[in-house]
Order: structure tokens, then sequence, then C-alpha cells
């Protein structure tokens, strides 16, 4: 016997007794580099010898069913994923076994026809258990794997790392196979090269990164998905698929306008009960949430939102029951809902509810223009209530200018939708800095105003007419007076919108009270919804109370 022939057989004599690797490569004196590069040309049968050392060495380390590597796209299948994962050890000392919910999210990140794949429960659903398990299956599988982990912060994503690292901790055979550098929130596949990594959720920190396969932690807690989109622009290099595993967000926030966009355009959509699969050609989502906020007292419907077969309808009620639980945190974390922390003013489905895509108001019906003012930080919004009735008042033409906005495409903006609406004058605060803009338009001497007339009707923005005209607004929002085109900028600024107590039953629409000042306050706009607010109340002051059309102050 040749002696490569006679190392293999003593390596082979050492793995079926379970001596480590290691050891078993100091024994017959092999490196173990030279070890991990026979595993991987052996498996792609680069020549006899290195396959005869893959098939009677590398295939014999077994550790409950967890192969060293999977021949050819043997490793894309879910059946062999959930035999690996069997072997991997929980804190609880258990054996895992991903439940159904979980397999069909990872046959679909396996298969590799999504660029994206994402993977929406309440919390407490293990959703960072599965993510976990599932990238130590693909660094173990993949060669020279690339798996970066993202998150809102370095510390949520260290969440992700740990649980993969105390599953290679735990798990028998696993620390031959992945070596942990804590230190720098990394495992290294010892066998593939491959890396896992930990990143913060910074495009221009994690953009070198050429994922095949990327995990987005928590995507609900990022301030935008710029880097959600860099890692999925890199898809066409490694055909990585970025996977992003959240609970809900809140009303009107970049994350749920998209889950909100992917669900309405799938053109494949399956639902059953709490579940739905929204299938795009590059996109999957698989969303559990319960789908009548009304039910949010039904621990039975909210159970099944919640797929994890640990979680009963008594933990669900006992959570519930806490002293600390808030209706909002109820709705958003446990029925996988949209809401905001401090209560919106607006739900989402209230307004959604009064929407008429294609609308095409009146116009020869009486109308007003409302106009709220911003520069650098805020938007201009304008827009009309087009009064068709009492029992239909029509917010239209609505126009929302990004800051820095510019004055002349303010003054184009009003001259447009006064020649196509002729409303009776514009409502605005003047407090807002257009009190010289409007003069010179009422004047008819604004170098671009071109002939067209206009008027204005100022409206402060101080605490007691805002309480009135949010209190009109209310009104007709309960009664369903109030209609809209579904202007997807609109419904953003009045979901961003909350009730800011004034004293007594007092109140009047604002950005939530983090979102006032600051960098935040940009994120939160409200304008439009302001904007509206304000002539609505006029239109309603007008019809209850006719007075001629001139300049005045409310």
């Amino acid at each position: 016997m040749g002696l490569t022939k006679r190392l293999i057989a003593r390596h082979e004599r050492l793995a079926r007794d379970g001596v480590p690797i290691a050891e078993a490569c100091r024994r017959v004196k092999m490196g173990t580099g030279t070890y991990y590069r026979w595993a991987r040309r052996g498996e792609g049968g680069e020549n006899g010898l290195v396959r005869d050392f893959y098939e009677r060495v590398v295939l014999l380390r077994r550790r409950g069913g967890m192969d060293v590597v999977a021949r050819g796209e043997e490793w894309r299948s879910v059946d062999r994923f959930e035999k690996w994962a069997a072997g991997l050890v929980l804190d609880s000392g258990e054996q895992w076994h991903p439940e159904l919910f979980q397999l069909w999210a990872a046959k679909d990140v396996l298969s590799g026809a999504f660029q994206t794949v994402w993977l929406l429960t309440p919390e407490g659903n293990a959703k960072t258990t599965w993510a976990a398990g599932l990238a130590l299956y693909l660094l173990d599988h993949q060669l020279s794997a690339e798996i970066p982990v993202g998150a809102a912060s370095i510390e949520q994503a260290n969440v992700l790392y740990r649980q993969a690292e105390g599953f290679v901790r735990r798990t028998p055979g696993m620390v031959e196979r992945f070596k942990l550098v804590p230190g720098m929130r990394r495992i290294d596949s010892r066998l593939t090269h491959g890396h896992l990594r930990v990143y913060p959720a910074d495009d221009r920190t994690a953009d070198g990164v050429i994922p095949s396969v990327a995990f987005l932690d928590e995507g609900h807690r990022q301030r935008d998905l710029q880097l959600y989109r860099v890692w999925r622009g890199k898809w066409s290099k490694r055909h990585g698929p970025v996977v992003v595993t959240s609970t809900a967000g809140e009303p009107s926030s970049e994350f749920e306008e998209t889950r909100l966009k992917i669900i309405r355009e799938a053109p494949r959509l399956d639902r059953d009960g709490a579940y739905l699969r929204a299938e795009h050609d590059n996109v999957v989502l698989h969303d559990w949430a319960l789908r009548d906020r009304e039910q949010a007292q039904d621990m039975e419907a909210v159970k099944e939102a919640n797929p994890l077969s640990t979680i009963t309808v008594d933990s669900l009620r006992a959570k519930q029951a806490a002293p600390e639980m808030t209706p909002e945190h109820w709705l958003r974390f446990s029925c996988n809902i949209a809401a905001r922390p401090t209560g919106a003013a607006i739900q989402p489905e209230e307004w959604d509810a009064f929407g008429e895509p294609g609308l095409e108001p009146d116009q020869g019906a009486w109308s007003i223009g409302w106009l709220d003012l911003g520069w650098q930080i805020d938007t201009t919004a304008m827009g009309l209530i087009v009064w068709e009735s009492r029992e239909r008042r029509v917010i239209a033409g609505v126009k929302i200018l990004e800051p820095p906005v510019d004055e002349s495409d303010i003054v184009t903006g009003l001259i447009e939708s006064q020649r196509e609406f002729g409303p009776v004058g514009w409502v605005f605060d003047p407090n807002a800095g257009g009190r010289q803009m409007a003069q010179l338009l009422e004047k008819g001497e604004h170098p671009l105003q071109d002939g067209a007339e206009i008027q204005f009707i100022e409206h402060s923005q101080d605490n007691a007419p805002m309480a009135v005209a949010a209190a009109r607004f209310d009104e007709a929002l309960r009664n369903g007076w109030l209609v809209h085109d579904g202007h997807e900028t609109l419904r953003r600024h009045v979901l961003n919108a909350v009730r800011r107590p004034l004293g007594g039953e007092k109140w009047k629409y604002d950005r939530p009270p983090d979102a006032r000042h600051g960098e935040r306050r940009a994120k939160y706009p409200n304008d439009a919804l302001i904007g509206a607010v304000m002539g609505h109340s006029v239109a309603v002051a007008e019809h209850e109370q006719p007075t001629q059309h001139e300049h005045f102050a409310w």
C-alpha cells in the first residue's frame, strides 16, 4: 500500500474512533490545512486519491446526521437542511427541530429563485434562531461563503451571532468545523473557508461585501432600507439572496411601506388565515399577522398569527395581562400589526377605507385650496378640498415638494391647480414664511403669475384654531364624509401623525414627540395632513356660515 493510501486508512480508523480532526491530523503527521484542502478538492472529484479521502474519511465524520459537505446542489434541499438542523442543540439542551413555517421560508432561501426572502412574524417566534441555524448550514455547505449579518445596531446583530455561536459551542462536533472569533463577531468555516460576520446596518461601511447570502435582522428597527438595497444589488455576482426577518414596524415607515407594496402588487398571493405568502419574480414574503385589528383581544385569533408551537393561547393571555403591556405594543409585537408607540391618530385601515383609486372630483363643485409651507427641513404640501356635498368632501390635487423647496416650484404648483379647479382661495399660515409671496400673488405682481388670479385665506397653526380644525377633520373621518384618491405620500403624512393633547378634551394633529425636533423631524413629515386639516376646517366654516370669500383670519 502506498504512503498516501496508508495515510487515508489511518485517518479512516481515527475517524471511526471519533478522534477530532486536529488530533487525527497530528497523529498521522498531516497538516489540518491539507485535510481541508483535500476535503474540498475531493468533493469535486479532482483525482482518485483525494476523492477516496473524501468518501472514506470526510463523509465518515458525521454528527447527528450533519454531513461535512454536500455534493453538487444537494445542499439546496430543504429536507437536507431539516436533517442537518436536527443535530443542533438549543440553549435548553434539546435538539432543534425546525417547524413547518420555518421550513417554508428556508425552502425559498435555498431554492436560489429569489433575490430577497422576507419572514415576518410577531416577536418570540424564533426568527433569529431560524436565521442563525440557516446561516450555519449555508456556511457549512457553500465553498468560500460570505455571510454578512446586519441589524439596526451592532447589539441587535450580536443577538443572531450569539445564537449561531451557541449552536457551535453546544453541538458535538461543531467546534471541529467552525472557528469562533467573538472579538471580531465572526465565525469561520474550517472546511469551506467561508465566513459569517456582523455588520452595523450602514451602507457606507458594508458596501464592499459580496454576499453568498445576507441576513438583515429586525428590519423594522433600521432607519432605512439602504443596506438592504446595497446587498440586494450584489445579487448578480454570487446570486446571494438577502433574508429579512422582522416584526411589524411603525405605520408609514419605509419598512412598512415596502411590506405593504410587496403584498399589494404581488402577482401571486396565497392566504391561509393569518398566514400570507406574496411572491414576485425576485421577492417572496412570508407574513404571519392578525388581519383584523378588531380581533386583537381574541386570543385564538392572535395565536393563529404566532406560528411557533410553544406559543399558546394561555401564554398569550398571560403576556397581554402583564401590567407593562400597552395596546400599541400588543398590536405591533404580538399581532404583527403596524402601530406607533405613542398611538397613531389615524389607523391605516381607517384611512384606506376612504380611498377611491382613479378618483376624478367634480371640477364644477365648490373648492378651496390648502398650502402648508416648508423650506429647508419640512416639505411643502398643497391640494384642494372639493365640496361635492356635505357627505362627500374630496381631497384632491395633492402636490408635495421635498426640501429644499424653491418658491418658483410652489408658485407653479399653485397656478396649475388654480387653473384646473378654480378654488375660491388658498388656506395657509403666513408665519411659515410665505407672506410676501402671497401678497405678490394677490396683487397679480408675482413674476411667474402669468395672469392667474389667486386669493389667500390665513389660518394660524396655533393650538386653538388647530384644535378646532382637528375636531372637524376627525368628525368627517368618523362619518365617512372624506374621500381621497389613495395618494401614497399623502397617506404617509397622515399615518405619521399622532394626537397631541392640549388640555381637557382638546387635541391637535402633530408629529410623534421624539420627531418634533432634530434629525427625526424630517423622517416623519405630516405637512400634507396639516394643510388638508386647515383647508377642511375653513371649508366647513364656509358651508356652516356662508360669508364672502375675502381675505380673513381663522
